[in-house]
This record gives structure tokens, C-alpha cells and sequence, in this order.
């Protein structure tokens, strides 16, 4: 529902969509930079620099990354490089883009030759959802255009043998995900463009998946053959909560299932064939989103046979695996405070698995990937903690050390505290998070951040650019809980939500409050809370529940569970989470709508959405903002224009961050 967790300055800066035009003079993003240095204590000694994607290269002597630098408002790089190094730290070549260094001309998904000469990448054409395919040396030199596509290109690989295979969606009339704007209202009956396999054969695309069929991840066979992949027929964003894992025959582009879930609850992610062609792995769970993924590892034979959990026992959620160049499979597990390596053998049986690391550090971006090929078996990775800002580590598992320093001099001064407390029959974790300069015997105001998904999870990401850092120097400390129905515990943690949204869960989080109160240095009578998607929903849910929260701020939330399931655009999820669609079970829905329970509110609340959010439209704001008004609760509401689920344009995240703060300074100060 929400794509995901990462933490609050990710999970809240992206989102929103079309609509109502604000009037927001251009300079002011510098403006309110300024103040807020000046009220809040020293900003950024520097930009803070991301990498989006990193691919090291066969031989293991350089590293192809997507980076850019962050706004100051948090958010994603408005302009992103395609930068080469080696190893060794001797070179670094920015490759120079035939659009440019603006907005919209990014490179995306680079892909090494299999002899590690050249590095293959899609390049969006500004204005456009339409892709281009380039072609470079390791060097940065001889830069050739391989193909002009009229839609989205992603997800470049390269077979053993050297040919590239790709995910392309012909006549893309939007960016593909659901956190996206969404496309133009047109025949709503009218099949949605579908992305499929393709292969580039003498400067064309040949298709290798039917053309029925949305393929949202795939990995070759070694054989060169064909693929295994995750599908479903029509609408791409609506539909991967049903999709299959299929085997694909390059040749023919004919597709057959290799395996169905049993339950509606398990949803399929990362399919990874063995190196030797044998077995495919894959994880399976309760997922509220593509792309935030956990759950239990599974594997089964490519030629056919028993599908083998071999996590059943796993207290903590895979979110990727990687078979490694001995043929064993490698596991990106989260587990409460700690991420941790896990080889899980040659993947035929259930397994302990061996642990090769673990700390308190996330990989990747987004959804964790591990990146590392053969024979050189290097790991290239991006990792950040919540002090440590973002930098690329190379070398083999639990040996590496930083390629960057992009981000040298870029510190997060704030205490952080991991948490434990008993709710219910469970024991929940959680990050207590204090700004500097506590005075003594003072007390502070607590905000409570309450992630999306629902099945997601905080991990410790760097506290850089964006509302969190701007609210703990603002003097406030701050709760990031993982309550039931979160990554990090099990699957029969992650599904502990499952037909009763908002119940559990708040009993969770509002124990959290309590272990908060009680470990550090809080005012419990200074509380707020705020989330965005889910975490928009709960906070909306929240203020019908109980007066504990003094003021709140629910970002795209969900009012009113039954109106919901015929106004977005990704119904399918729901039905894993509430048993049944509202048409068979409308009570299900009514018991979680903060609709029904409206006049017990009394928390001044702000709410905003994007116009074009397809996945908790602004309907549901609209709603809720309503009922506040007629109520006579303080309330705002803001729509940002030309957004879709996730925030984009640093103007809005600008207002929306100078909104947030101020509202909680005029109910909690």
C-alpha cells in the first residue's frame, strides 16, 4: 500500500500528485532553508550525496553507480550522473549524458558486459516516459546509442554469453510504479500498457514474455536459454499481489508456471536462479507493496518438483537474496536492530544458515540489493547508518571498506536508542531517536512516525536532508516503532495486523510511547504523531481513538476503508489484509474507517495529499478534512499539484516541510 519504510525522511518525502495549485513564490525553498538554519540549529555542512543503484563488474575492478545529489528538502536527486570507478580509488569518470545534467535526463539500471569492458544503461528523455538505451566503456569513453524505445526501459542484465535482456513497457503513458502520478483518465476498460522481457537483437527488441502478461522481475537462466520470473495478467500496478512465478522461453517468448501461492496471504519477490542452473530461490509473505519485500526464503527445482520453505523457523524478514559465485545462497535478512548476512547453503533443504555478518546498518536504496558477480565475487553495496551517511563499500562479505567519501563531513548529532516493550503477546522494537543539547531535567516534546506499508519497517538510515532531521533540530525527540504487521520479527509478525487494521497495532504503538516516556528525557503531555500512506491512515485512525496525541500531521492516510476500495488504484492488495473484498465483508472494512468514529477527534490535525495518488487518492483527505472542519477540530488540508503517491518536486516538499514543523510548534510548543 505504502511503498515503504525506509525512514521518515524517505518514507514522508515520497510522496503526492494533480490538483489544487499552491502559491509558493519560486526562491522560497532557499528562503525557508535559511530559516530554517537560523531557528533550528547548523543545516547540512554540505549537499548530501545518494547512490541509487550500484553495480560492480565481473572482474571486480570498478563500480558503475547512479548518484546525485539530495535537495535540501529531502527527497530524491532532481539531477543524477552515471559515475565509473575503479577499485583501486585511482579513477572516477562521470559519464557525460547526451541530454545533459537536468532534471529528467537520468540514467538508470547499469548493466556490465560479461567481460567487463563496457556498461549498458537506459537514459530517460526529459519530458517523457520514453527511454533510450546507451552503451560505454569502462573509461567513460565512446558513448553509443543503442536504441530509441517510445516507453520505459528498466531492469538490464546481461545473459553469461553476452546478451541483453531488459523489462520494457511500449507506449508507457506514466512512470511505472504505483507511487507514481498517475496516467491521463482515459477508456478505463482499455488493457494498461504491460511491461515485459525484451532482448536487444541487431538494434531492435525482440520480446521473450507474452504479451498478457506484466512481468515485474526476472532473472536469466544460465544456459542463456530463457528466464524465471514474477507475472500477472493486466494492470501492473493493481495486479502483483497475484502474480505466479513463471519460466520463460527466450526463443519463443511462451511462458509456464512454475509456481502458484496457496495463499492469498504470500506474495513472490526476487526470483534468483542457482549459478548452476538447477534451482530457483525466491521469497514469499504478506507484502503490502512491490518492491518493500519480506518474508521466508523458498526454493524449488527449475525442471519441476516440491516447492521447499527453507526459512519456516526464520524470527526476521529476507528482503534479498544473492547466489553467491560458490553456489550458496546469500540472505539480506532485517532482524529487529540488526541487519545481518546469512548463507543459507545450496538452498535444497531447511536451513539455520550461517551468519557472515550482521550491524546496524542498511543496505542499498529503496528495496536492498546485494551487488556481486563472478569470478570475482566483489560485493559493491551502498550502506548508510543513522550517523553514518551513504558511501559504496567494496570487497568480499564482512571485509569491505568505503570506495566514497562523497558524504566526508556530514554528521547526524543526535542519541539514538534501539527499544524493546511488551504489547500484548508481543515483543515489539523500536528506535528512540533525541536531538542534541537535552537540558537538564528538561523534558521534550515526542513525535511518533508511523512508517507505511503496513509491511515494512525503520531501519537505521542516515538522518539527513529532510523532516526528521529538521524536527529533532527542532528540539523534538522522536519514536520510530515497528508494531505489528512490520519486517524484522517473522511472518507471524508481519500478518499480525491481518483483519484487524488500527487495533492491534496502535495497542503496540501506544506502549511505545509509554517505553519512550520511560527511557528518556519526554514530556508526556507533549505528544504528536504523524505517518504517511499507512502510517497517514493510522494517524488518522489514532486521533479517533484516543487523546494521548496532542497534534498530528496524516500524509495520503485513509479515512474510510469502504469508499477506499472503489476509489484507488490497487484494490488487489487489500484482499491478503482484509480477507475479502468490501462487496462480501463490508464489515471488516467499517470496524478500521476513522470515518465511523470521527466525533470523538479533538487532536488539531494537518492532512495532504498529491492530486494524481492513485494508491490513497485524495478523496480519502478530502473526507477526512471535511469532517474536521464541520466538527470544529483545528484542521488544514493541502493538496500538491501534479504529484502521485510520493513527493517529488522540492517546492512542495519545501511547503510541506515548513507546514509540518509549524504545526507541531503551535500544539506541542
Amino acid at each position: 500500500m505504502c511503498k515503504h519504510s525506509d525512514n521518515f525522511h524517505m518514507t514522508l518525502v515520497r510522496q503526492a500528485a494533480k490538483g489544487q495549485k499552491l502559491n509558493f513564490r519560486q526562491g522560497a525553498m532557499t528562503a525557508f532553508a535559511l530559516a530554517v538554519g537560523a531557528a533550528m540549529g547548523a543545516p547540512l555542512s554540505q549537499p548530501e550525496h545518494s547512490f541509487m543503484d550500484v553495480r560492480s563488474s565481473p572482474d571486480g575492478r570498478h563500480v558503475a553507480s547512479i548518484e546525485g545529489d539530495v535537495p535540501t528538502t529531502g527527497g530524491s536527486p532532481v539531477v543524477r550522473d552515471l559515475v565509473i570507478r575503479s577499485v583501486d580509488g585511482k579513477t572516477t569518470v562521470m559519464v557525460n549524458l547526451p541530454c545533459g545534467r537536468v532534471e529528467q535526463c537520468w540514467p538508470a539500471s547499469p548493466a556490465w558486459t560479461p567481460d567487463s569492458r563496457k556498461v549498458s544503461f537506459a537514459l530517460r528523455a526529459p519530458g517523457s516516459h520514453a527511454r533510450s538505451l546507451y552503451q560505454v566503456n569502462a573509461d567513460g569513453s565512446d558513448l553509443t546509442r543503442l536504441l530509441d524505445f517510445d516507453g520505459s526501459i528498466d531492469a538490464l542484465v546481461y545473459s553469461p554469453a553476452g546478451q541483453l535482456a531488459m523489462l520494457a513497457t511500449a507506449g508507457a503513458n506514466k512512470e511505472l510504479g504505483a507511487v507514481e502520478a498517475g496516467a491521463p483518465i482515459g477508456d478505463l476498460d482499455e488493457s494498461p500498457p504491460e511491461q515485459r522481457i525484451a532482448l536487444l537483437e541487431q538494434g531492435k527488441l525482440h520480446w521473450a514474455s507474452p504479451e498478457d502478461l506484466f512481468v515485474y522481475e526476472y532473472d536469466w537462466r544460465p544456459d542463456g536459454r530463457g528466464f524465471v520470473g514474477t507475472a500477472a495478467p493486466g494492470d501492473g500496478d493493481n495486479n502483483w499481489w497475484l502474480a505466479k512465478l513463471y519460466a520463460f522461453d527466450a526463443a519463443t517468448g511462451q511462458a509456464r508456471v512454475l509456481f502458484a501461492p496457496t495463499s492469498v496471504q504470500q506474495q513472490l519477490a526476487t526470483p534468483r536462479v542457482s549459478r548452476d542452473g538447477k534451482r530457483v530461490a525466491f521469497i514469499a509473505g504478506i507484502m503490502s507493496d512491490f518492491g518493500a519485500t519480506g518474508g521466508d526464503i523458498y526454493t524449488l527445482p527449475l525442471a519441476g518438483g516440491a516447492v521447499t520453505n527453507i526459512t519456516p523457523q526464520l524470527s526476521a524478514s529476507a528482503s534479498a537474496i544473492h547466489w553467491g559465485c560458490n553456489g550458496h545462497l546469500i540472505a539480506v535478512v532485517i532482524g529487529a536492530d540488526q541487519t545481518q548476512l546469512v548463507d543459507f547453503g545450496h538452498g535444497e533443504a531447511v536451513e539455520r544458515g550461517k551468519l557472515l555478518w550482521q550491524g546496524r546498518e542498511v543496505f542499498g536504496h529503496g528495496a536492498m540489493q546485494l551487488s556481486g558477480d563472478c569470478p570475482a565475487g566483489t560485493v559493491a553495496l551502498a550502506h548508510q547508518a543513522f550517523d553514518h551517511p551513504v558511501e559504496i563499500e567494496v570487497g568480499a562479505i564482512g571485509k569491505w571498506h568505503d570506495l566514497t567519501k562523497a558524504n566526508a563531513g556530514i554528521t547526524a548529532p543526535f542519541t539514538i536508542q534501539s527499544l524493546s516493550w511488551k504489547s500484548d503477546a508481543y515483543s515489539v522494537h523500536g528506535w528512540l531517536v533525541l536531538p542534541q543539547g537535552v537540558p537538564a531535567g528538561g523534558k521534550l516534546p515526542l513525535i511518533t512516525v508511523v512508517h507505511g506499508g503496513p509491511a515494512a519497517a525503520f531501519q537505521p538510515d542516515f538522518i539527513g536532508a529532510g523532516r526528521l532531521r529538521l524536527l529533532l533540530e527542532h528540539g523534538y525527540a522522536v519514536l520510530l516503532p515497528n508494531p505489528r504487521g512490520s519486517y524484522g520479527q517473522g511472518e507471524a509478525f508481519a500478518a499480525a495486523n491481518v483483519r484487524d487494521f488500527g487495533h492491534g497495532d496502535l495497542r503496540d504503538i501506544l506502549a511505545g510511547v509509554e517505553a519512550a516516556a520511560a527511557s528518556g528525557p519526554i514530556d508526556p503531555q507533549r505528544t504528536g504523531i504523524t505517518g504517511h500512506s499507512y502510517g497517514g491512515f493510522m494517524t488518522m485512525w489514532a486521533v479517533t481513538q484516543t487523546q494521548r496525541f496532542k497534534a498530528a500531521v496524516a500524509g495520503a492516510g485513509i479515512s474510510n476503508w469502504q469508499s477506499y476500495y472503489g476509489e484507488n488504484g490497487i484494490d488487489e492488495w487489500m484482499i491478503p489484509y482484509f480477507g475479502a473484498s468490501v462487496y462480501d465483508d463490508p464489515s471488516i472494512y467499517a470496524q478500521s474507517s476513522a470515518i465511523n468514529f470521527i466525533r470523538q477527534v479533538r487532536t488539531p490535525t494537518f492532512s495532504y495529499v498529491g492530486a494524481a495518488d492513485i494508491e490513497c487518492p485524495a478523496a480519502q483527505t478530502l473526507e477526512f478534512g471535511h469532517a474536521l472542519k464541520a466538527l470544529g477540530v483545528p484542521s488544514a488540508t493541502v493538496i500538491y499539484s501534479n504529484e502521485g503517491h510520493a513527493i517529488h518536486d522540492p517546492a512542495h516538499l519545501a511547503d510541506l516541510n515548513e507546514r509540518t514543523v509549524s504545526w507541531f510548534d503551535r500544539y506541542l510548543k
